[in-house]
């Protein structure tokens, strides 16, 4: 059984900085997508990140946060993160970590909503 949990969200002001961190269990290492996605009230899912943790350096971003936002992989921690810097009023949504164990296509930050696998989400807060 697969969990994911994400821990960092918070409130800030415009400007400011704040990083996500997402922690699975429920499998070991295994070639993967991970990735971020977020939802406003009354807005749609918007995948924001995402990343290929076979080597930990192939990243997506939406253009939406692309030069703001960096998401990271720490095989060693088995931890994803996601360091938001800049961040707007219109950064505000809850921020949902997720994963596809067996993607075989590109990981993508646009599918991101789609992976099997989510957390309960965290709560960011810009004003």
């Amino acid at each position: 059984h697969v969990q994911l949990v994400e821990s960092g969200g918070g409130s800030v002001t415009a400007g400011g900085s704040l990083r996500l961190s997402c922690s699975p269990s429920g499998y070991g290492h295994i070639t993967k997508c991970m990735g971020w996605f977020r939802q406003a009230p009354g807005k749609e899912r918007e995948g924001v990140a995402a990343i290929y943790t076979g080597d930990s350096r192939t990243v997506y971003y939406a253009d939406s946060v692309k030069g703001r936002f960096a998401i990271s992989a720490d095989n060693a921690e088995n931890t994803v993160y996601l360091q938001m810097n800049s961040l707007k009023p219109e950064d505000t949504a809850m921020y949902f970590c997720a994963a596809d164990l067996f993607r075989v296509t590109a990981c993508g930050a646009g599918y991101v909503p789609d992976y099997p696998y989510r957390g309960q989400g965290t709560q960011v807060t810009v004003s």
